[in-house]
């Protein structure tokens, strides 16, 4: 993989340890000569992952809607920075330019960039690997649904585990590295399987 893009918010959440995670992410990206590729904010989650790949010497492609410059305060240091007319766009490019997608904690607009990324692996608009950073458990609640979604019979097991879901940086990496070598994990791997109990 030579870029990942990172969705997640342009607020810094309420808990230090999301910055923290988005440090940890930044960091070991540059470890790997990995680039980012993210929506080109400067404030919160968005500016802390971009600051510290470009801080190590990584390369940071931001890719962003001309409307939404005021509001999430465009990054002016990128190694790139690549304007767009709409969402869409957006959306299209960034799966366009990165070989693999992550998603941390953030709010609506990152949850609908996962689930469509995600949506689109599962029509194989795409092969490439989608996976959480699941930094202070922001998503065991998705995990849960997930599972919720699938027990239900609104989705299959193998769809599910398109999902990569990690609380620590380097496994995340390490295991969306062998998702795209073809080398896949245990099925069932990706989010936590519901108990006999039905509990997750």
């Amino acid at each position: 993989m030579n870029r990942i893009c990172v969705y997640c918010g342009s607020s810094p959440g309420r808990r230090a340890g999301y910055l923290q995670a988005a440090s940890a992410l930044g960091h070991e990206l540059v470890k790997r000569g990995i680039g980012l590729v993210y929506g080109g904010g400067s404030i919160g989650m968005m500016g802390r992952v971009a600051d510290t790949v470009l801080d190590g010497g990584g390369e940071v492609v931001g890719v962003i809607p001309r409307r939404l410059f005021r509001e999430e305060v465009v990054h002016t240091g990128l190694s790139e920075l690549k304007v767009v007319r709409n969402m869409h766009e957006r959306k299209a490019l960034m799966m366009d330019l990165a070989d693999g997608f992550i998603a941390m904690p953030g709010g609506l607009g990152t949850l609908e960039e996962l689930f469509e990324i995600l949506a689109w692996a599962k029509l194989r608009i795409h092969r490439k690997p989608c996976a959480i950073l699941n930094a202070c458990g922001y998503y065991d609640g998705l995990a849960a649904l997930l599972n919720q979604v699938v027990a239900e019979g609104f989705a299959k097991p193998l769809h599910r585990d398109l999902l990569i879901i990690e609380e620590q940086p380097a496994r995340l990496m390490r295991r969306m590295s062998d998702a795209s070598a073809g080398e896949s994990s245990t099925p069932g791997a990706g989010v936590p399987q519901p108990r006999e109990d039905g509990k997750s």
